[in-house]
Order: structure tokens, then C-alpha cells, then sequence
């Protein structure tokens, strides 16, 4: 991890660059403030699940809960029940809320502070499952055979409470020590076959390191290679069921909205065969994409250069919306399956429009009229959205690549050769952990190598690197 100087600085520039919003309006904020002064007024419509003993699991210092698991073993297999933040409750449609929330599309995250989707009155308070607090929420109760498969689903409106508020670290610790939280002891067995089934349908994990950003002591920031342990990974599975059982409900429904991605044509997959050919990687014919990469270790130079090469597999994400005829693309090759976003309303606009049609549809009522009225531009806000989100997260790393770099212009670091092209390559730099372009020939893709740093832009967000 490597530090930048105290004078390293915020990122109101960068908010004014994206015109992030800086904050909410007096309506915005009014309506708000009303929603949540009786929040269980709802409460004779819903189930009483507050004996669920339900957790929930986030980074470290999160407020915007969206979820809380509890998971049973059965004898026929598992019950993952599954709450999610009825965000619904709150919004009015048509409200100034409603109206600022299709503006936004989605919480973007910086480190010096987000730009929420909702008021913090609402994410960070009544509308997120906070340990100790009843809250409203969308009660997913999922049954799956031995194996993990989906045997059925319910999902209905109730109040819940969370017990305890964890991070990955602290149940990966009680996990590794075999003293488990009862609610998420079953979480490695299911998140295993959960893994085992993606790989079956053809899912594509890309393994590639993560940066992060974390504050500094001394007023600075910090940047590093953020771990993704076991536990992040099989958390993310529950949320992956439960997308998919969203998306089972909405197709057979005629109505709804995906998030898809086109699957990549046999060009693309020979080509990827060749790339990892080339890189000294022995692919056996019969395996498929998905069962290659889950035999590959991450930490291998080569790896990580193929899940560079294999994310241009995965291009023409977006959202499909329907009401009668089913669109012809249904799925999503990254997950290889239907999925729909469900699991994060408080973050996430798409996800309080596609939680109400699978309420509507499963319990036998017409989907909401304001719910099919905005299908028509759902799809295009939310990509408007994450194009936005993605700029402003790349642009945040960009910034303090070019503050930690600073003031090493002529020094030489250890890379490694992600893709390579004729006279440059893109390289990840190991120490700081930066992505970059680097100036040179011949470069051998997958290796490591030293390249020293040029140039740093600080204005621009820009650093060079020429191969040493």
C-alpha cells in the first residue's frame, strides 16, 4: 500500500467536472421527511417476519443496507430467506423523490463521500436494515434441492430485523475459525454449489486485482489492491439466486426488466483460445470458457493478462424491458442465465420497479400502472447511470494514481504486461497497484517486467511509463 502526501486533495473538482449533484432539494428532502415519520403504517399488510434471526453483510462502515440473509439447512437442501430494503414504501410514485431518483439512477461512490440515490434520512436511516431496528422490506424466501438448485420461490411484503451488522472480514474470521454465526453457518456450503452451478451454465468470473481507495491518517489517501475473500464471493451468489429467481418470475410473467448481455460469438472464444495459447496456458478442448477460467489461479501473471483478454467477451451489457412479447435476448452471458437487479433498491433505481412486478405477479395482482409507465425509460436511465458511475470511479483512481506517483517521476517499478499492442501495452503496476499504458516494443504479455514512470499529470489524471 502506498501512501500520498497529507497535501493530497479532495475531489470537488471531479464533482463539478461529472456535475455530481451536491445535494438534495427542499421538496426532495420534505418528501422524505414525511415518508418516514410513520414508516410501519403499512405494517397490517405485511408478515410479521421479525423472529427471522436475518444479518447482514457489507464492506466495513456501510449505512445503505439493502439486505439481510438468514440460511437454513432442510433435508431437502437449503431456505435462504432473504430481505431486502422496501424502498417502495417510502417513494411516492410521481413524487419529487420518485422524480430525483430517476435523475440519479444510482448512489456513486467517491472516497471522500457518496452521492446517494435516496436522502441519508432514508438509506442511511429508516429505509436501511439496520441491526436492532424493524423495519419494512421484500422477504425473499428461496427453497433449493442438494445440490443448490431453485425448487421454489416466495416473495411477499413483511417486517423484519436484523441482529447483527458484519463485514466479510469478521465472518470470514468466525468462519475460518469454526465458530460461524448460525444464520450464515450453511453460507460456504451453499455459496460452493452455488459457484459449481454458474460454472455448469457457462458464467464467466473475471479475476482480475481491484483497486482501492482507503482514507489516509495524515489527511491523505491511500491506495491498494482491494482482497476479495470467500465470503464476498458466496454472498454474492445469494444475490445472484435471487436475481435469477426475479427474472424466472418476470419472463414467465410477460413483463418486466432484465439485465442482459449478448453471448460472445465462436470468433471471439478461438481468439480467446489463441490468446491463452499464446500465453503458455494449456486449455483442453472439451472445456468450456467458464470451467478454463475457474482452473486458472489468479495470482499468476498469465492469468491475470487472460482475464484482460476475456473481458472483451463481455461487451453489450444493458437493461431490456418488456410488456407482452418477450424481447429475443433474455439473458446474461456473465452470469449464464436470466437475472434481474432486485437486491439493491437503496441503491439502485431499476430494482424498486422490478421488486413490484415480482410482488404483483406472485401474488396474483395486476403489476402497478406508474411501474408500467416507466418501463419505457428505466432501461435508459440506469445506462445512462452506470456509464456515469464507471467514469467517475475510473476518474477517482486516475486522480490519486496521479498523487501517489507524484513525486517517483524517474523511478522504476516492477508490471505486469496485461495486453500488448506494437508499441505499447497496458500494464499493472504492483506496488502501488496502478493501471497504465506503457511506452515500448516487444512486450511479453502475461510477464512480468520494470518500467519507470515519465511523467505524472496531476491536473489531467494522467501518469507514463516507459519500459525500463
Amino acid at each position: 500500500m502506498i501512501r500520498t502526501p497529507a497535501a493530497g486533495g479532495d475531489f470537488a473538482r471531479l464533482r463539478a467536472e461529472f456535475v455530481l449533484p451536491e445535494s438534495f432539494g427542499p421538496d426532495v428532502l420534505a418528501e422524505a421527511e414525511a415518508a418516514v415519520l410513520d414508516p410501519l403504517a403499512s405494517a397490517a399488510a405485511r408478515e410479521d417476519a421479525t423472529h427471522l434471526p436475518l444479518v447482514t453483510i457489507d464492506p466495513p462502515g456501510s449505512k445503505d443496507l439493502d439486505q439481510a440473509v438468514l440460511i437454513e439447512r432442510t433435508r431437502a437442501g437449503f431456505r435462504v430467506h432473504y430481505a431486502i430494503a422496501d424502498l417502495a414504501a417510502f417513494v411516492r410514485p410521481g413524487g419529487a423523490l420518485d422524480r430525483e431518483s430517476r435523475r440519479r439512477g444510482q448512489t456513486m461512490y467517491l472516497p471522500d463521500g457518496n452521492v446517494p440515490l435516496h436522502p441519508p434520512v432514508l438509506s442511511e436511516g429508516a429505509a436501511s436494515l439496520l441491526p436492532g431496528e424493524i423495519r419494512p422490506a421484500v422477504l425473499w424466501t428461496i427453497e433449493t434441492d442438494g445440490i443448490g438448485e431453485p425448487t421454489a420461490t416466495t416473495v411477499r411484503r413483511a417486517l423484519v430485523r436484523s441482529t447483527e451488522q458484519f463485514d466479510y472480514e469478521t465472518v470470514q474470521a468466525a468462519l475460518d475459525a469454526g465458530t460461524p454465526h448460525p444464520s450464515v453457518a450453511a453460507l460456504p456450503e451453499i455459496g460452493r454449489l452455488r459457484r459449481e452451478l454458474a460454472i455448469r451454465r457457462g458464467a464467466i468470473e473475471l479475476q482480475l486485482p481491484e483497486q482501492e481507495i482507503n482514507g489516509d491518517p495524515d489527511g491523505g489517501w491511500a491506495l491498494a489492491q482491494r482482497p476479495r475473500n470467500s465470503v464476498e464471493g458466496w454472498n454474492a451468489e445469494i444475490s445472484l439466486l435471487t436475481g435469477m429467481a426475479a427474472a424466472k418470475i418476470m419472463i414467465e410473467a410477460g413483463v418486466g426488466v432484465l439485465r442482459t448481455l449478448p453471448d460472445p460469438d465462436g470468433t471471439a472464444v478461438e481468439w480467446l483460445r489463441r490468446s491463452a495459447d499464446a500465453l503458455g496456458i494449456a486449455w483442453p478442448a472439451e472445456a468450456t470458457v467458464s470451467e478454463f477460467l475457474a482452473t486458472l489461479d489468479p495470482g499468476k501473471p498469465a492469468s491475470m493478462a487472460l482475464y484482460a483478454d476475456t473481458t472483451r467477451l463481455l461487451r453489450g451489457a444493458g437493461y431490456t424491458a418488456f410488456d407482452g412479447e418477450l424481447p429475443a435476448l433474455t439473458t446474461h452471458a456473465g452470469i449464464g442465465g436470466a437475472y434481474a437487479h432486485v437486491t439493491a433498491p437503496i441503491r439502485r433505481l431499476v430494482d424498486r420497479f422490478a421488486t413490484e412486478i415480482c410482488l404483483a405477479v406472485t401474488a396474483g395482482r395486476e403489476v402497478p400502472g406508474w411501474v408500467r409507465a416507466a418501463l419505457g425509460e428505466v432501461p435508459e436511465l440506469m445506462t445512462a447511470s452506470d456509464l456515469l458511475a464507471a467514469r467517475v470511479e475510473r476518474a477517482c483512481i486516475d486522480q490519486v494514481e496521479a498523487w501517489v506517483l507524484a513525486e517517483r517521476v524517474g523511478g522504476e517499478f516492477g508490471a505486469v504486461v496485461l495486453r500488448a499492442e506494437e508499441t505499447r501495452a497496458e500494464i499493472l503496476v504492483e506496488d502501488p497497484p496502478v493501471m497504465a499504458k506503457c511506452a515500448g516494443e516487444k512486450f511479453p504479455e502475461g510477464e512480468r517486467i520494470a518500467v519507470r514512470l515519465t511523467a505524472v499529470d496531476v491536473e489531467k489524471r494522467k501518469v507514463s511509463f516507459e519500459r525500463a
